[in-house]
């Protein structure tokens, strides 16, 4: 089974040097990330730690969460540790747990991803979607939930897809967790009620990742051909609807999960929000 993991490259030659954060309000805020050690995960933890948030990222890979950590502090965040445990088991969820006793801003980030026919998809592979997807950000909402109602403020954030709208007949079973994010974001929120905590989801489109241009070749009519045009014949073919036609970058999916994650958006509750470029061609 070929599984593409969820964690985002910087892409697109954003260059936010020199560029002074905005005041987003979350000095002292406690933030924990799933799946942060690269790509979107990183760009997320990377955001709220240099908006003064103390940030907690999460790996199953030493290696690689000292590397995202360094990475964070040398671009101005001083407040971010690394927590070595795989979120997509209970296990690593109970360490979680016992690292990280009080969280007020929870990004549910991790995820994986790839291309396989229906009839292919086994019982196992339902099963690893499900818990990776999904059980992965119910088990730490189940945790972290109850006490941000308690001190009456928190931010449950899911970080869902456009697949999640429009599931792909090539990727159901990733599409289908991608769905059932949305509905568990959307009833979650029905219990903030006249609090302070919010929830909702935020669905990216096609983004910059370690796998993306391995998952790009897998449709391309020449998987040899320069990256570029393999990445404008999978907008033109596989994501036509798209009105950036490119790829996001993940520091644009970032700043909105800061957004979200932020006292200024406290209307912004049980709400599915797109940073899809356009994929997703309703308005509603």
């Amino acid at each position: 089974m070929r599984i593409f993991v969820g964690a985002m490259n910087s892409g697109w030659n954003i260059d936010y040097k020199g560029v002074m954060p905005m005041d987003l309000l979350l000095h002292s805020k406690v933030a924990l990330v799933t799946g942060s050690t690269a790509g979107i995960g990183l760009e997320i933890a990377r955001k709220l730690a240099t908006e003064q948030a103390e940030v907690i990222v999460t790996g199953r890979d030493q290696t690689k969460l000292d590397r995202a950590v360094a990475s964070i502090r040398a671009s101005g965040g001083a407040s971010v540790r690394g927590v070595r445990a795989d979120a997509a088991t209970a296990e690593g969820a109970n360490i979680l747990r016992r690292e990280v006793p009080r969280v007020d801003i929870l990004v549910n980030n991790l995820g994986i991803y790839e291309i396989k026919s229906f009839t292919d998809i086994t019982d196992d592979d339902w099963r690893i979607y499900f818990e990776t997807n999904v059980l992965s950000g119910v088990r730490l909402a189940r945790e972290y939930f109850p006490s941000m109602l308690k001190q009456n403020w928190g931010r449950v954030i899911f970080i869902s897809s456009e697949s999640g709208l429009v599931t792909p007949g090539d990727m159901i079973h990733y599409g289908m967790t991608k769905t059932a994010i949305l509905a568990v974001s959307r009833g979650l929120a029905e219990l903030t009620k006249g609090t302070k905590v919010t929830v909702n989801s935020v669905l990216p489109g096609p983004t910059q990742s370690e796998g993306i241009v391995g998952f790009m070749q897998s449709l391309a009519s020449d998987p040899s051909a320069p990256v570029d045009q393999i990445e404008a014949e999978f907008f033109a073919k596989s994501r036509p609807s798209s009105l950036i036609q490119r790829l996001t970058a993940p520091e644009e999916v970032a700043n909105l999960v800061a957004y979200v994650a932020s006292p200024l958006s406290s209307a912004t509750n049980g709400a599915a929000l797109r940073v899809d470029g356009g994929v997703t061609a309703t308005i509603a």
